[in-house]
């Protein structure tokens, strides 16, 4: 990441003009494939449940930060149903003032609405239970990941939990001019992880996208959990999907040799 690190201002300053031209509905967080919203969210509940609980180890369900929340999609569908506060961080206000409207009356549960960049933002020392960072790691830079991960450790309660959940490239970095972000393969990911002072423990696959995402070049589903002291992260692997979170995923025939998974 070199060339992005040299333009960092740019790189961040250009991620916020592409966002602040989308339209903030649900559609637009997702590059127009809405439709796959609710089968995201299910392997995410499924993925989660199994950390939620009473007892030894087990995660709390006080409070949860959603990280490049957009206009709280995540927020209302898996967070607040699990959870009995929630705040949000998005570097868009726009995005941030259509979550009041968009979450209901449920939206009564968010405490705090953060209007800041991830390279900016220190979660609140103890909070909380769950930290949520769902496509939106490739718009850090590696320095930037790295430090954001040290300071959401302390942004957690005892046995809380980091979950990432984002796409990983089949090889190297593959930058996206559209959005300004980068997507990264999975083993550069754990590098930065690593540096961060978590260890992964845990790695399981995503089911039920649909056939015709399949088609689309989504070749498998892969999630992580990296654990240091209750620290864990998740991880969807897209393999040779670029960043700009499910448009360009859903689009992009980076692998023509790629086998597709059977998986439905």
């Amino acid at each position: 990441m070199g060339d992005i690190a040299e333009n960092e201002t740019s790189f961040y300053s250009n991620a916020e003009d592409y966002w602040r031209d989308v339209p903030p509905t649900v559609d637009g967080m997702l590059g127009g494939y809405g439709t796959i919203s609710s089968i995201d969210i299910n392997g995410s509940k499924a993925f989660l449940n199994k950390f939620l609980g009473e007892g030894e180890g087990k995660t709390g369900c006080s409070c949860a930060l959603d990280c490049g929340a957009g206009i709280g999609r995540i927020t209302k569908r898996l967070l607040l149903p699990l959870f009995n506060t929630v705040d949000l961080v998005d570097v868009t206000q726009e995005f941030l003032d259509k979550a009041k409207h968009y979450l209901g009356k449920e939206g009564r549960r968010v405490e705090n609405y953060f209007c800041c960049g991830l390279q900016d933002f220190e979660p609140m020392s103890g909070r909380y239970d769950i930290i949520w960072i769902q496509w939106v790691i490739g718009h850090l830079t590696d320095s930037h990941l790295v430090e954001f991960l040290r300071r959401c450790q302390k942004g957690l309660r005892p046995n809380g939990l980091i979950i990432i959940k984002d796409n990983v490239s089949y090889e190297g970095v593959v930058p996206d001019e559209v959005d300004s972000s980068v997507c990264r393969d999975l083993e550069i990911v754990r590098s930065l992880v690593s540096r961060a002072g978590l260890q992964i423990v845990h790695e399981e696959q995503q089911l039920n996208f649909p056939q015709e995402i399949y088609q689309s070049r989504m070749i498998q589903s892969c999630i992580s959990t990296i654990k240091s002291c209750r620290v864990s992260l998740m991880f969807l692997d897209l393999s040779a999907i670029t960043g700009s979170a499910v448009s360009r995923a859903l689009q992009s025939l980076k692998r023509p040799d790629a086998q597709m998974s059977n998986e439905t």
